[in-house]
């Protein structure tokens, strides 16, 4: 990595909602710290020069104009910064060339997609290139897929720390999420199913959850397609919408680590329903519920008001179940909604976390959890509103 850029950060996609809400945090956060320098991207300067000052950022901070069409002005971008945030998605129509040109430069990268085929086909093409350049390129550094990535980390340190071993089953269990899916999500999900039409062999990456894990097949996965009944909490538990990144992802890092969790490892993420004859209902009915379809949706670069954020919370459980018959439970929240508010401050700590804190990092392509673990949490829990805790 090229240590003489100019740049710490750069955060291109900073005039939309989401990228313009990392800005934010940035000003609120960093914006006096002498230590980090930031710059914001774009395609319009106008409108860069808009966004920096309704931020109140420092009339100063550096502006860049990149289009994702134009790889000249990938490369000039990726060329002055040790980080590129991006939050330009989806990330399958316009990050292939980023990933491909912070993989030769030996720029960093973070980003929030969910898009596993994306990630699957970007691993194939860039992997060997990041390792050589000293880049290390982390996706899915927002909601999907820090608070379960780290999550299932920190029950499974604890786990080791109590029992000796990790837990060979964690399941991940979604008690509250109160806010909105973003429109780079719902974009995310439309391009993903036009792209399997043109590539139907990604089907295969969608359905495996190890399919990010290089050569490596685990054991069978519960089912976690369809409601059912979670014996261990006496509770109805029902499909969750990011599970099927989540896993991959999760499973990925096992693989990063040398097997840390086990070559045996299980991992299912549901959301909790209730109990009873009510709580099966609810499962039921929620199992019918896609949040991503519907009139009302966001369009990218659209999203719902400070106060409609501010409101928002999750909390998710991690249940780590050892051979003796004993759970070890641990809670990760939020402070925000989960699309929005508390997914713009976990990518711009990622980020500094990783040019900051991770010098000693390898080159590669990573998950959060391998690439910078321990040192996210702390700097999320400090600043970024989440909490881990040990029920």
């Amino acid at each position: 990595m090229n240590n003489e850029n100019k740049f710490d950060v750069v955060i291109y996609g900073a005039t939309g909602f989401t990228g313009r809400l990392v800005a934010e945090y940035m000003v609120s956060q960093y914006g006096h710290n002498q230590d980090i320098a930031w710059a914001m991207a774009g395609r319009s300067i106008d409108k860069l020069e808009k966004v920096r000052e309704e931020i109140g950022a420092h009339q100063e901070t550096p502006l860049l104009i990149v289009d994702s069409e134009d790889k000249d002005s990938l490369n000039s971008m990726t060329s002055q910064a040790k980080c590129i945030l991006t939050t330009v998605g989806p990330y399958q129509l316009y990050g292939s060339d980023l990933v491909k040109s912070c993989a030769k430069a030996g720029t960093d990268y973070v980003d929030l997609t969910g898009e596993p085929g994306w990630m699957y086909e970007m691993i194939e093409q860039n992997e060997k290139s990041a390792k050589e350049s000293g880049a290390r390129i982390v996706f899915s550094c927002g909601f999907d897929s820090i608070p379960f990535d780290l999550g299932v980390l920190f029950v499974q340190d604890a786990a080791k720390e109590k029992y000796g071993r990790p837990a060979p089953h964690v399941r991940g269990r979604v008690r509250a999420m109160n806010g909105e899916f973003s429109g780079g999500t719902v974009a995310s999900l439309s391009a993903t199913m036009s792209t399997l039409k043109e590539k139907p062999e990604l089907i295969s990456v969608l359905v495996n959850p190890f399919s990010l894990s290089g050569d490596f097949q685990g054991p069978d996965q519960l089912d976690d397609s369809k409601p059912l009944f979670d014996e261990k909490l006496d509770m109805w538990v029902a499909p969750f919408i990011m599970a099927s990144i989540n896993t991959k992802n999760v499973h990925r890092s096992n693989v990063l680590m040398n097997h840390a969790y086990g070559k045996d490892f299980c991992y299912d993420e549901m959301s909790i329903a209730g109990a009873g004859e009510e709580g099966k209902a609810a499962a039921e009915f929620m199992a019918t519920l896609n949040p991503l379809v519907g009139d009302d949706m966001p369009a990218p670069g659209e999203g719902p008001s400070q106060e409609s954020r501010e409101n928002g919370n999750y909390e998710v459980l991690f249940c780590a179940d050892m051979p003796n018959g004993e759970t070890l439970n641990a809670t990760v929240t939020g402070d925000m909604d989960p699309g929005y508010g508390s997914t713009s401050k976990m990518i711009a700590e990622s980020a500094i976390c990783l040019v900051k804190d991770c010098q000693e990092l390898e080159g590669g392509i990573y998950t959060p959890a391998p690439s910078m673990g321990k040192k996210l949490i702390t700097r999320l829990v400090n600043n970024a509103g989440l909490a881990f805790s040990l029920d």
